[in-house]
């Protein structure tokens, strides 16, 4: 079954020409099969996810617990939380910041893309 007529909320992450990041509100199909190599599960930070970074690699973070302020470039904002998918692509530059906005711990699910795989993120008309 192949009905795309249904969508999850998601925000994606992305670099600028310049190098910077920037982000854009869209959504991604349900029951779309999607090219995915593995996945872990954290509750934990490290120091370095404390400060400005770039993603580590094209992929998908499903929150399952918490509410998350990420930050970019232009200073500007968005909240993920369960039911929002964060589609990371800004692998080069400064990268983003993100601080727990609710809640003692984010809790979420890493699902990296396949090298060259289509994210199948749909970014909302302005």
């Amino acid at each position: 079954m192949n009905d795309t007529s249904e969508f999850i909320s998601a925000v994606r992450l992305m670099n600028n020409p310049d190098g910077t990041s920037t982000f854009e509100i869209g959504k991604i199909p349900t029951l779309k099969p999607m090219n995915t190599t593995t996945f872990w599960i954290s509750n934990i930070t490290e120091e370095w996810e404390k400060i400005e970074h770039p993603a580590p690699r094209r992929q998908f973070v499903v929150t399952l617990k918490g509410m998350i302020k990420f930050k970019v470039s232009n200073g500007k904002t968005f909240l993920i939380e369960p039911g929002i998918i964060l589609l990371a692509e800004d692998v080069a530059g400064n990268g983003h910041s993100w601080e727990i906005a609710e809640g003692e711990k984010w809790e979420r699910l890493y699902i990296p893309i396949a090298e060259d795989a289509e994210s199948f993120f749909i970014p909302n008309l302005q």
